[in-house]
This record gives structure tokens, sequence and C-alpha cells, in this order.
């Protein structure tokens, strides 16, 4: 599947993703909620990629015929595949969709997994970005967030990836238990030194079910509290800003063209499939929405789906206000903002006068023309309420 042809252009349309979920990791991070899992023996790979190409037949039965517009591989750490366990699946979904010349394929990684032939391996097999989950820069935080790697792996992992990959991206996490502004800043203009194009910042939270949990909930980590957090959101925008790296979404920073194009069709409401364990999808069914979940342990995924041809657990169909809810909850996640022609399509009306008042007098959200609302950087630090409230 491999292709040097130039990334096609942005359209702007929400588009049609493929995701697919490798749900197995070398070590489970304290902080992290993802479905992801731990195997001490090694995993049989061409058993789980059959399984990948097998539920990609029932979602294609789904999906119908549509021409794909980004791939992403996600996790989990996929880079733990080998490079023929994803040159089987990028090839698997060149069969059963139309996937153009151009079209963006991503693959996250772990600094601790990176190898050199192994990154060459997914490049030839067609990944053109990388998305390394690199989260601290200096050794003592990367221990604290349980990372295999320390910052020379990291440093390593990042020039191999812009050597290899035409587009990549980092990630890292701030609002670390006693991180100062001025620490901050420090790592983070040192990180926009190394980024290409891309970055990904995100503030540290503390999810139900996570061994910080617990420790949060005894007092024994202490995070920055709302105050602090907000200083923390400001200067990363002033920073990123500063070197041409804005904001394009909440957490995510690119310069002008080298925005995640798989992200942008979550956050536009296009549709995509989820394959793999505890994948979710939204496919487009005759004016309705189609919400798919599949099973959650690789096991339990891979017996199903070779004793049905897939592993759902869960189909929902959204009716056109649930529609309209999730259009206004992904969609002010942008910059752009939110089509409010889409908008009054899916929902059957127009936002409240009154609630869109009180929002654009407070400096929590503002009009582009008639067509389109978006959050200010103001309403992006308490986004959650301004989408209820627009939403209600």
């Amino acid at each position: 599947m491999l292709t040097d042809a130039p990334l096609l252009p942005d359209t702007g349309e929400p588009g049609f993703g493929l995701y697919v979920h490798w749900p197995f990791c070398a070590a489970k991070c304290p902080y992290c909620d993802f479905n992801s899992h731990v195997r001490h023996q090694p995993v049989d790979q061409d058993r789980f990629a059959a399984a990948f190409l097998t539920e990609m037949d029932a979602m294609r039965a789904l999906s119908g015929p549509r021409t794909v517009t980004s791939i992403f591989m996600g996790g989990g750490t996929p880079s733990l595949m080998e490079p023929a366990t994803v040159e089987a699946i990028l090839d698997g979904i060149a069969a059963r969709w139309h996937v153009p010349a151009g079209i963006e394929v991503t693959m996250e990684a772990n600094p601790s997994s990176v190898e050199a032939e192994r990154f060459r391996g997914y490049r030839a097999a067609g990944v053109n970005r990388v998305s390394l989950g690199v989260q601290a820069l200096n050794d003592r935080d990367l221990k604290f967030l349980g990372r295999l790697h320390d910052v020379a792996d990291a440093l390593k992992a990042i020039r191999l990836a812009r050597e290899i990959f035409p587009r990549m991206s980092f990630d890292l996490i701030y609002a670390r238990p006693g991180q100062t502004v001025e620490a901050w800043e420090a790592e983070l203009r040192e990180a926009v030194s190394y980024a290409v194009d891309h970055l990904s910042l995100y503030q540290l939270t503390i999810e139900e079910g996570t061994p910080f949990f617990g420790l949060h909930k005894a007092g024994k980590l202490v995070v920055p509290d709302g105050d602090q957090s907000a200083a923390l959101y400001e200067a990363t925008q002033e920073i990123t800003a500063g070197f041409g790296m804005p904001a394009y979404e909440v957490s995510n920073h690119a310069k002008p063209g080298a925005e995640s194009r798989h992200n942008l069709t979550y956050w536009r409401y296009g549709d995509y499939a989820g394959i793999g364990p505890g994948a979710h999808g939204r496919l487009t069914r005759g004016g309705m929405k189609l919400a798919t979940a599949t099973e959650r342990k690789p096991e339990a995924w891979l017996e199903q789906v070779e004793a049905t041809g897939h592993g759902m657990v869960d189909e929902e169909m959204l009716d056109r206000s649930e529609q309209a809810d999730e259009l206004l909850l992904m969609g002010l996640r942008l910059r752009e903002g939110v089509d409010l022609v889409r908008w009054r399509e899916l929902s059957g009306r127009d936002l409240d006068p009154a609630r869109e008042a009180f929002l654009l007098e407070h400096g929590f959200l503002e009009r582009l023309g008639n067509a389109r609302i978006r959050c200010t950087p103001s309403g992006m630090l308490i986004l959650d309420a301004v989408v209820a409230d627009l939403a209600s």
C-alpha cells in the first residue's frame, strides 16, 4: 500500500475514516483508562490480523462502498505490531474500500518500542504519519507517569520519525503534580523545537478505575487546582501560537495544513468504522447514524469474531436529535467551530436565543458570520458547560 503521493488537501468535509485498535501494551500507565492490556506471553499476531480482516467484512457490509479519507491505528501500543501485521491490515482495508493515494495513514507509537528497522517496515507498509506518546521531557515525570522510556529514548524516536515519515506528531501531558507555569513553558518550548508540525497537549486528568484515581482519592496525588490549570492552559496557547502552531482543537496544535485528518473526521462528526477490541464507530444509514461498539477484552473479542464474523456488542441507531447533540459536543472542540446549517438540519430547531446571547455576552461563544459558531479561548476552558447549555 506504500505510496509517496503528496498528502491530499483538506476539503473541510467530515470524511470517512477507518480506526483499528491494537489493544496490547508492554505496561499499563497509572493514568490510562484506555482499552489497553498487558500480556506476558507473545500475542498471536497472525490470528489477530485474520480477525481484523474478518471484522472488516462486517463493517464493509454496514458502511457500503465508501472512499476512505484517513486510517488510524491506535491502542494500546500499535508499534508492538510486526510490520507484516500492519501491512496485512492496510491491504485488507484497501481490498474492501476505495483508498486513494495520498490519504493520511497514522500509527501511534511509544518511544520504548521504537526501532529503526520496524519504523521503516511500517513506512513500507503504507504508514505516512506517526504519533509518539512522549508525555514528558524529563525523566522524573516520565517515571511518575509510568512510562517505560526515558528522555533519551524519546529524542531518538523523534529523530527517527522525522527521518522516516512525512508527518509526525507527539503527545505531552501537563498539569502534573507540582508543575509550575514556568517549568511547563520551558518544557513546551523545548518540545516545539523538536516537533515537525503537530503537537497533542493534554492536561492530566484523574480517571476513575486507574491507579492515579485511588492515590488522588487518598490525598496522595495532588494535581493543580482550577486557577493553576487555567494558567497552564493559557501559557500553552500563547507559546504554541507564537511558534506558528496554534490550537485547532482544544488539545491539539498544528502548523496550517498539518492538522490530523483522522481526528478532524471525529470532530467534524464524520463517519468512521471502528475495528478491533473496544473500537467504536459511527456509520450513516438512511438519515440515521449507527453507533457501534465492540467487545473490549481482546481474547473474548477474538473468539467472538471467529465464531460470528464480528466483535460487536452494542449497536444503536441515533436519531437526528441525538446526532445534533453529538455534532455540538464534537464540533465546539474545534477552532473552526460548528456549521449551524448542518446543526439545524439535524436538530430541527434554532439555537435558544437567550442561551446563545448569554454565552456571547460573557465571551464564551462567538459567531463566524451567520453560518458558524465557535468557543472563544475562555469558552474552551469551560467547554463541557458551554455544550451542555447550548444542547439543552
